[in-house]
């Protein structure tokens, strides 16, 4: 396999979009001086990779990485990357300034790589009209990205069209979501991604192993089912060995948001064995129990938000309650509930009511067709989410 930073580095990456705040959401100043700790027991045990992006944390998220890495280490310590939000059309001065701000806030001269962040489809045409694939070359041939790449949030068709269309200069490294779960996804499409970027040479790195923390904190019978493989392995070490495996990763992100969880993913990189057949055909078997966890019913025809004096997007905290049933993922549901109230990531879609805006009016519940008690999901998402 090609070793894009001169160098092979080892398969744990520190994804820093999920820092430990000092207070209650990713707009709270980060904790600088645990992050400090984490980063500390990280590159001592040999791992070098740092993944940040312009948006992570309201943009603090580079600041922390220089505070914490590069202006503690030298230069060939370790190997940084982040990402251009090219997310509306932009000319070349402003992508530039854009840059040159994560440059500046990440306190160095050149990006290990970077990335165009998150494509899919439906901003391709967007990207072409705006030569974003020329001005990514472009900082290649200037040396300011030593590699260059794009992560990617779409099936495995449209990621082929992406990358036949491009040169081969054009892409070094694909990030893509990859974990258990999503492997035969149909939505997801992890492993017909994966292939489509192995078969043409194109190095991959995996976002998402643990999919947010959510296959780290199964309870019941799920938990029973690894305790039982392996009593001394956590929950989350199975998640990363399945990607680790790979052949053509480059490496393997872990947004580390305590120190315990780079304790615990250290240790397991440090161990690494693969996983044996007998050990995926349990997983395959937490999978059909995960499938098995009851779940709400919404099947998002928006009609209970169509008529919400409060403009609530009823279909999207579904999914959140939804998700922290299965996964009893606290932290993660809140981030996405954020998300499904807010403005979105990166901060520019539709702002939307939160749950407890819930003026009780039951315009959604006469409009919902699965008939489903809204007024009362709304009450259980704001005492566990807000």
């Amino acid at each position: 396999m090609r070793e894009y930073f001169g160098k092979p580095i080892k398969k744990l990456g520190f994804g820093l979009m999920r820092l430990p705040v000092l207070g209650g959401d990713d707009r709270s100043p980060i904790d600088i001086e645990q992050v400090t700790q984490m980063v500390d027991l990280y590159l001592e045990n040999g791992y070098t990779y740092f993944d940040s992006a312009y948006n992570y944390h309201s943009g603090q998220s580079e600041v922390a990485f220089r505070e914490a890495v590069s202006s503690r280490y030298d230069r060939d310590a370790f190997q940084f990357t982040t990402k251009l939000p090219l997310r509306r059309p932009m000319d070349k001065s402003e992508m530039r300034a854009l840059t040159d701000e994560s440059l500046s806030r990440s306190g160095l001269s050149f990006f290990d790589l970077y990335f165009l962040h998150g494509i899919g489809a439906d901003r391709l045409e967007m990207i072409d009209s705006c030569d974003g694939w020329g001005y990514m070359r472009g900082l290649k041939e200037e040396g300011i990205a030593k590699n260059i790449g794009f992560s990617y949030h779409g099936n495995a068709d449209g990621l082929k069209r992406i990358l036949d269309a491009r040169q081969p200069d054009e892409i070094d490294i694909v990030q893509l979501q990859i974990n258990y779960l999503d492997w035969e996804s149909s939505m997801v499409q992890s492993r017909l991604c994966y292939e489509a970027c192995v078969e043409r040479g194109i190095g991959v790195i995996v976002m998402e192993p643990i999919k947010g923390g959510s296959l780290a904190n199964f309870t019941g019978e799920i938990a029973d089912m690894f305790k039982a493989a392996d009593p001394d392995a956590s929950i989350a070490s199975w998640a990363l060995r399945f990607v680790m495996e790979l052949e053509g990763v480059v490496t393997v992100l872990s947004g580390m948001s305590a120190l315990d969880q780079v304790v615990d993913n250290v240790k397991t990189a440090n161990a690494f064995a693969p996983l044996t057949a007998e050990n995926h055909e349990m997983l395959k078997e937490v999978i059909k129990a995960i499938d098995r966890v009851p779940l709400i019913q919404c099947t998002d025809c928006r009609y209970c938000v169509d008529d919400c004096p409060e403009n609530i997007n009823t279909p999207r905290i579904m999914d959140v309650l939804n998700d922290y049933t299965k996964y009893n993922n606290l932290q993660g549901a809140r981030r996405q509930y954020g998300f499904a109230t807010g403005p979105g990531f990166g901060g520019d879609g539709p702002v939307f009511g939160k749950a407890s805006d819930c003026t009780k009016c039951r315009l959604c519940e006469e409009n919902c067709p699965q008939e489903l008690a809204i007024v009362d999901l709304h009450e259980k998402a704001a005492a566990l989410f807000e």
